[in-house]
Parts: C-alpha cells; sequence; structure tokens
C-alpha cells in the first residue's frame, strides 16, 4: 500500500523560510515523478512544483509555478525515500494546504492533480503578514 507522508508545515512571518518533507513508502520511490501541490479555502488545489523520476532517460527535471519560481525548491532524496521543498521569501499569498503527489506522467501532464495517483495527506502551511 503507497503511503505519503508530509511533514514541516506550520506559522511563519512574510518573507520567512519552511522546508517541506514527504516520505514515501509503498513505491519504488526512484520511479515516481513527484509534485507538490496546495490548496487554499475556497481555491481549487493547484500546481507548485515537480520533479521527475529518477529512472528516467531526463532524470530529476524540474518545473516550477510561475508564482513560486525562484522562490521555492524541490528536491529529492532517493536513498531516503523523500521528496523536499523548500520554500524562501514566503508570501501571505503561499498559504495554504500543502500535498504531495505521486505519478509517472511528468512529461505530459505534470500540472493537473487528476494525472498523479497517491497523495498526502496535507501539511499547513500559513504565513503572516
Amino acid at each position: 500500500q503507497v503511503q505519503l507522508v508530509e511533514s514541516g508545515g506550520g506559522l511563519v512571518q512574510a518573507g520567512g523560510s519552511l522546508r517541506l518533507s514527504c516520505v514515501a513508502s509503498g513505491l519504488t520511490f526512484s520511479s515516481y515523478d513527484m509534485g507538490w501541490f496546495r490548496q487554499a479555502p475556497g481555491k481549487e488545489r493547484e500546481f507548485v512544483t515537480a520533479i521527475s523520476r529518477s529512472t528516467s532517460r531526463f532524470a530529476d527535471r524540474t518545473d516550477y509555478a510561475d508564482s513560486v519560481k525562484g522562490r521555492f525548491t524541490i528536491s529529492r532524496d532517493n536513498a531516503k525515500n523523500t521528496v523536499y521543498l523548500q520554500m524562501n521569501s514566503l508570501k501571505p499569498e503561499d498559504t495554504a494546504v500543502y500535498y504531495c503527489a505521486a505519478g509517472t506522467r511528468y512529461f505530459s501532464g505534470r500540472y493537473y492533480p487528476g494525472n498523479y495517483d497517491n497523495w498526502g495527506q496535507g501539511t499547513q502551511v500559513t504565513v503572516s503578514s
């Protein structure tokens, strides 16, 4: 059974940083594309960033939403079955529940939640002004 468990969320002031982690189990982690999405109250779940699987010809490619480009960094540690999201220069509009997801469609549909097969339970990030 696949399980994704996020951690690292919390309350931070604008301009601060947080590092989210997502530990995966029940799957061959290096063979999966990993994504981070977020959902604010009353809004749809939106793409934040993704990293391609390490077994791909184009291994560990990354992509970011325009709203986080230059501030957020995704990385993976296959030895620890963990994907990270380093968030710097946080803004109040980054406030949301952040979810990690695992899938296999990075190159054909990384932006769409429906293209990911497995999801974590989410971790709350709150940025105060």
